[in-house]
């Protein structure tokens, strides 16, 4: 039986092996708080950009944004004082990309299967 994540108003969204979310349709804000919760994370404005900022990217080129990729798009999106792989691993402790993805409700990246 696959792993399913419980929200507050008693939906159940089904979780692929890796702890994504199955139907990218199923993504809200609310899903990515719930996962961001989980890992004890409040999320802020800076998160808010890099989850937007995949999404966008995944939408355009059906993979993930590569470190670099990711950090251009967050300096020319405003937000300098963390474009850089240090404050971004201070955001997503266990990974930009990877939990990024995660909270954005995409599939895992390809660099971590």
């Amino acid at each position: 039986m696959r792993a399913g994540l419980s929200l507050s108003d008693g939906n159940c969204l089904a979780l692929d092996e890796y702890g994504h979310l199955e139907n990218r349709a199923d993504w809200t804000e609310a899903v990515a708080g719930e996962f961001a919760s989980r890992d004890g994370i409040n999320l802020g404005d800076a998160h808010w950009l890099v989850l937007n900022i995949l999404r966008d990217y995944y939408a355009e080129y059906g993979i993930e944004p590569p470190m670099r990729a990711l950090v251009k798009e967050i300096k020319l999106r405003g937000g300098e004082a963390f474009a850089s792989s240090l404050e971004l691993y201070r955001l997503f402790p266990e990974g930009p990309v990877k939990q990024g993805s995660r909270y954005a409700g995409l599939p895992i990246p390809v660099s971590c299967i």
